[in-house]
């Protein structure tokens, strides 16, 4: 840990290359990376596979635990944020580019590329060859200045993890740590938590910060791979009908019942709806 006090300062990566343009002059300079067509895996705007909130966390608890194992975040955490940023699975991102958490590209990325629209038109997210990948990436993307003391946290501490990941800025949403914790306590996702012997912990502890540590000079150079999660989340309120809220955002009725994993039509006022692909 004292070691990462006197490097403190701000991460990076690496991939492939072919050629495209981006699609708008304001956009980042000139990338020549393969760009991914998202139309493929939709069918007349409704997601052609669907999986529900037990299938996604059957499919990648294995790959969670991994991740904590190995950084000491918690596996109940990356599987609430995984069901949260890709709509259980079932978001665009997810199905067509294998990316669960909405990695943006920097500089950097020479992996394939996807763009969808975000905090502006056709942002650019990156491209993953496996599910996999984004998780591994995930936990990398973490490994920075700014979420440096999430790691001094318990590996088990899913409490301190979601309200840290909301003081870091990793969302905008206000309510993104309520969300979390309501999502691992509705599915008991800290079943597959671990505690962690002290010795254990400070080894984990200043391997992590010792890795963050090293990376602060190239991190400085580099603009951010992910802004923040700014997705969009609404409060169904009185009188409101799936109906009229796909039409407010711009999304089917299907689509919102796949990536809230609801089959009828009835909704309550005070609901949180997952709005966007």
């Amino acid at each position: 840990m004292a070691l990462l006090a006197c490097m403190l300062a701000s991460c990076s990566s690496k991939k492939q290359v072919v050629k495209s343009t981006p699609p708008a002059a304001s956009q980042p300079p000139k990338r020549t990376n393969e760009v991914i067509r998202p139309a493929q895996n939709i069918s007349e705007n409704i997601l052609v596979k669907k999986y529900t909130a037990q299938e996604y966390i059957e499919r990648f608890k294995a790959i969670a635990i991994t991740e904590m194992d190995r950084y000491g975040i918690p596996a109940s955490i990356t599987l609430a944020q995984g069901l949260l940023e890709s709509g259980n699975g079932n978001g665009t991102l997810a199905r067509v580019a294998n990316n669960h958490f909405g990695i943006k590209c920097n500089t950097d990325w020479q992996g394939k590329i996807i763009y969808q629209e975000d905090d502006i038109k056709d942002d650019c997210f990156r491209v993953y060859n496996s599910p996999e990948e984004s998780f591994r990436d995930h936990s990398e993307f973490l490994k920075r200045k700014r979420y440096a003391f999430l790691f001094e946290l318990d590996k088990n501490d899913f409490t301190g993890w979601a309200n840290g990941l909301k003081q870091a800025g990793y969302a905008t949403n206000p309510q993104y740590a309520n969300l979390l914790i309501s999502l691992v306590q509705r599915y008991q996702l800290d079943q597959y938590d671990r505690k962690e012997q002290l010795a254990d912990k400070e080894k984990r502890e200043d391997k992590v910060l010792a890795e963050i540590a090293k990376e602060l000079p190239q991190e400085i150079k580099k603009e951010t791979a992910k802004e923040p999660v700014a997705m969009k989340i609404y409060e169904v309120k009185a009188g409101d009908t799936l109906y009229a809220i796909s039409k407010r955002f711009g999304i089917s009725v299907d689509d919102i019942k796949i990536l809230n994993n609801i089959s009828a039509a009835d909704i309550k006022p005070g609901q949180l709806l997952l709005v966007s692909k």
